[in-house]
């Protein structure tokens, strides 16, 4: 596959959707991240974005195209930035305390890891590594 090829029907259908969801899942962990119960601050949206972002960028790279992983996570920063800094009637959404820290390296520091091939590749590395030691072994060599 070259650079140049275009997106199929469905391919751009898929990037689509998954653009969408990024977008109301920003939403959603923005618009959430001052849940309180009580006294208590209890930000749940931190695991929503910490389990929702990589996924989006690991499914466009399985269903779209590895090129294109990138974009769930622009998106996601974008939203969360632009609607946090600039919100619905110039309101500041985006909390300045340690929550709002706490969104941002949880989800984009694991969506940014999983676009570099950081999660998940060091188990695969090294499941490799373990499958050629022991395909190089030979037999009553323990």
């Amino acid at each position: 596959m070259t650079v140049a090829e275009r997106l199929t029907l469905e391919q751009g259908l898929l990037l689509a959707l998954l653009v969408v969801d990024t977008v109301l899942l920003a939403l959603l962990e923005l618009f959430f991240l001052p849940l309180r119960i009580g006294v208590v601050p209890v930000p749940v949206t931190v695991l929503v974005g910490a389990v929702t972002t990589p996924w989006l960028v690991s499914t466009t790279a399985k269903l779209v195209r590895p090129g294109l992983s990138w974009v769930p996570l622009v998106v996601w920063v974008l939203v969360v930035f632009g609607v946090g800094m600039l919100g619905p009637g110039g309101d500041l959404v985006l909390i300045q305390d340690w929550r709002a820290l706490l969104l941002l390296g949880a989800s984009a520091l694991p969506g940014a890891m999983v676009l570099g091939g950081g999660l998940g590749s060091a188990a695969s590395r090294a499941a490799s590594r373990a499958a050629g030691r022991a395909a190089g072994r030979r037999p009553g060599r323990g």
